[in-house]
């Protein structure tokens, strides 16, 4: 078997991940682990060490390492079950995407009969989605290995480290397979950065407007799509449900889906990419951080 210079370099990079990710497991699961997992992830995405100033990702690794992402109230909308009692709770029903069931352990899901149609998610992480179409085969040993998953672990947001492992499942919003996520930054209450992911399950691409829905020439993370995304006739309510839902939170992110009539919550986001979104290009951040946190001090 001869080996190219292409294949040492795979391997040398598979290794090294390897080797990186053995290491951060290895320190301890307390608050002063967390604290240099995320000091280690934050200079190895950013090329910096974090510091003080109100910059787009410092403020999220403040609070990814400090008390405040460990509020309760935090904490408790970080599972996706409980949120939608809050969600309830703060703006009303109808703005609750709609429970079908929640399925609490490994043996229940071998015999569950999940409807034809229908979207499946674990409450406890983040990314773990099936979206069922038309009655096609259930990887049950996908879901069932959501069970095992500790997101905390992974990139040591404390949020999530005391929820529950759950499986819920939910009707398909709107009658579509590949909705736009809205997700709106509010800072102490007011809307004011709005994130559009489009083609999540495609090929993940993102657009970025600011609360007047002027498009801004940047992303963040992932490439910023060519799509033209149209303002939803909706766009005012909306902003409402988010200035409502983010009112108990200083920097947050409330993710919405919307038909361009009604409103639905998905999630209440706490450490956005975990403080390791990149910029493109990077010179955004500071223009970003500033229209953010203009009227916030450190």
């Amino acid at each position: 078997m001869s080996w190219s210079k292409q294949d040492e370099e795979s391997l040398f990079r598979r290794v090294r991940r390897g080797v990186y990710r053995s290491f951060l497991r290895s320190l301890p699961e307390s608050r002063a682990g967390d604290r240099m997992v995320s000091l280690i992830q934050f200079v190895r995405f950013h090329k910096r060490l974090p510091n003080k100033s109100m910059s787009y990702n410092d403020v999220l690794h403040r609070i990814k390492t400090s008390d405040d992402i460990l509020d309760p109230l935090r904490v408790f909308v970080t599972d996706k079950e409980f949120l939608k009692l809050y969600v309830r709770a703060v703006v009303g029903d109808a703005y609750v995407v709609p429970t079908l069931d929640v399925i609490k352990s490994k043996a229940a899901i071998d015999a569950y009969e999940f409807p034809a149609q229908c979207c499946i998610k674990a409450t406890h992480t983040s990314g773990c989605v099936i979206l069922r179409k038309q009655g096609e085969p259930v990887d049950r040993a996908l879901i069932k290995s959501w069970f095992d998953i500790n997101y905390y672990r992974m990139g040591r947001e404390a949020n999530y480290k005391s929820l529950k492992p759950k499986v819920i499942v939910e009707p398909i919003l709107f009658g579509s397979w590949n909705l736009k996520d809205y997700k709106i930054f509010c800072v102490n209450g007011t809307p004011k950065l709005i994130q559009v992911d489009v083609d999540r399950y495609i090929e993940h691409k993102r657009k970025y407007f600011d609360a007047a829905w002027n498009e801004q020439p940047f992303s963040i993370k992932y490439r910023r799509t060519d799509e033209t995304i149209a303002r939803p006739r909706n766009l005012d309510e909306m902003l409402s449900v988010a200035a409502q839902l983010s009112r108990n939170f200083g920097f947050v992110r409330v993710d919405l889906y919307s038909d361009d009539n009604s409103v639905c919550v998905g999630e209440i986001t706490h450490c956005a990419d975990n403080a390791d979104g990149r910029f493109k290009p990077a010179s955004a951040e500071k223009l970003v951080s500033d229209y953010l946190f203009r009227d916030v001090h450190a």
